[in-house]
Parts: structure tokens; C-alpha cells; sequence
């Protein structure tokens, strides 16, 4: 029969097999051992956690709880041509960089701002009036100004 190793008490059978120490207190607290737990991403939701023994290392060396890329649904496998012909490559054309020619705020905000402008008001107390963001109002007022409108 199998005895606690600090306080000399027969342990049960099934304690003896993972443990060499009994229940009480004094013996827990001596023979105890820390655990060293490693956190391991597994999604964006949770994360899991592992006590790093020896095992949990070779796992890890194998691989186990490497990061995999980002996956959106079902995996997407690479298109096959159907034929072997040789497709002609299209030509690349670089993007255009300016700005679509619809501005984002209608004639009314424009003459609004504009005519609080010119009673003296800052982009701020026109942005609360017209219900814009102050950037936007300075965007109206510097369009405005470049057309020639004042």
C-alpha cells in the first residue's frame, strides 16, 4: 500500500496513481506542483488553453497549433484551365486615381454653407446647422471657392 511522502498516511489506490501525497491541507500545499499553461489560438472567439508537459511540446514541435491562415467559408481551390491554350495575358492599365466627378453633398448643402459662411459662421457651427461633418464643410467651402463661387 502506497503512503503520502510528508505526513506517512496510506493513500487510496486510485490517488496513489497520480499522486505520492494524500488530501490533507498541509500535505497539498507542500507537494503540489505549479502548472505552466500556454494559451493556444484556435478562432477569433476563443482561445484555448493547454498545461505545457512533454507531450504538449511535441505537439507543438509537430505543428499542432500552428496558426492556419485566415479561411472565409469553404477552402477555394485554384481554377484548372479546361484546355491547354494559351491564354492571351491582358494588359495591365493603371488605375485612375482621381476623384469621382459626383461631389458627396447636394446644391442645397452647398448654398447653405456658403451663405453661413458669409454670415461669419466656423465649418463647426455650419456642420451642426446642415447635419455634415465639419471636414465635409471644408470640402464644400474649398470646392466652392475653386469653382469661383464665394
Amino acid at each position: 500500500m502506497a503512503t503520502c511522502t510528508f505526513c506517512g498516511d496510506e493513500l487510496h489506490p486510485e490517488r496513489a496513481e497520480k499522486y505520492d501525497y494524500c488530501t490533507k491541507p498541509s500535505c497539498r500545499g507542500r507537494g503540489a506542483k505549479a502548472l505552466t499553461i500556454a494559451s493556444v489560438g484556435v478562432n477569433k472567439a476563443a482561445d484555448q488553453f493547454v498545461v505545457l508537459d512533454d507531450r504538449t511540446e511535441r505537439e507543438m514541435a509537430k505543428g499542432r497549433f500552428k496558426k492556419e491562415p485566415e479561411a472565409s467559408g469553404s477552402p477555394r481551390r485554384p481554377r484548372t484551365p479546361a484546355t491547354n491554350a494559351k491564354q492571351p495575358v491582358p494588359e495591365l492599365v493603371p488605375r485612375s486615381s482621381a476623384r469621382p466627378s459626383r461631389p458627396r453633398w447636394s446644391q442645397a448643402q452647398e448654398r447653405l454653407a456658403l451663405t453661413y459662411r458669409a454670415m461669419g459662421l466656423t465649418p463647426e457651427q455650419i456642420a451642426s446647422k446642415i447635419g455634415v461633418t465639419p471636414y465635409l464643410v471644408t470640402q464644400i467651402l474649398l470646392a466652392a471657392s475653386a469653382r469661383g463661387r464665394r
